[in-house]
C-alpha cells in the first residue's frame, strides 16, 4: 500500500494549486482517503477526507468553500483543489489513508496508518 503525493509549489496568495495523490496496492474504491497538512512549527491537522462507499466529505472549518477533494477511479488518485490560496495554507501537504476506515469523518478523527511522502505547499502574500 503506497500512496504518492504531488502538485505541491510556491504561489502567491489567490492563486489556484491542485495537489495529486496516487495510490498504489489497494483500490481507492475501499478505504477512505484524505488530505492533512503540517504549516511549520504546528502540529499536523485534517484539510480534507472522502469517504469510500458514498463520497460523503469532510473539512476543515478553514479550508470549507476553498478546497475541493475528489476522486478520480480509473486513475486510482486522489485529488485537492485548492483555490484562493491564503499565506496561513502554508505547510507539508500529506495524503492518507487507513484501510479500517471508509467514513471521511472517522479518518478525519484519527491517526491513519498509511501516509505519503508529503509536498509542500508554500503561498507568499
Amino acid at each position: 500500500v503506497q500512496l504518492q503525493a504531488s502538485g505541491g509549489g510556491l504561489v502567491q496568495a489567490g492563486a489556484t494549486l491542485r495537489l495529486s495523490c496516487a495510490a498504489s496496492g489497494f483500490t481507492l474504491n475501499f478505504p477512505a482517503i484524505g488530505w492533512f497538512r503540517q504549516a511549520p512549527g504546528k502540529e499536523r491537522e485534517g484539510v480534507s477526507c472522502l469517504s469510500s462507499l458514498n463520497d460523503i466529505v469532510h473539512y476543515a472549518d478553514s479550508v470549507k468553500d476553498r478546497l475541493t477533494i475528489s476522486r478520480d477511479a480509473a486513475k486510482n488518485t486522489v485529488y485537492l483543489e485548492m483555490n484562493n490560496l491564503r499565506p496561513e495554507d502554508t505547510a507539508v501537504y500529506y495524503c492518507a489513508t487507513d484501510l479500517g476506515h471508509t467514513s471521511s469523518y472517522a479518518l478525519y478523527h484519527s491517526h491513519p496508518t498509511t501516509w505519503g511522502q508529503g509536498t509542500l505547499v508554500t503561498v507568499s502574500s
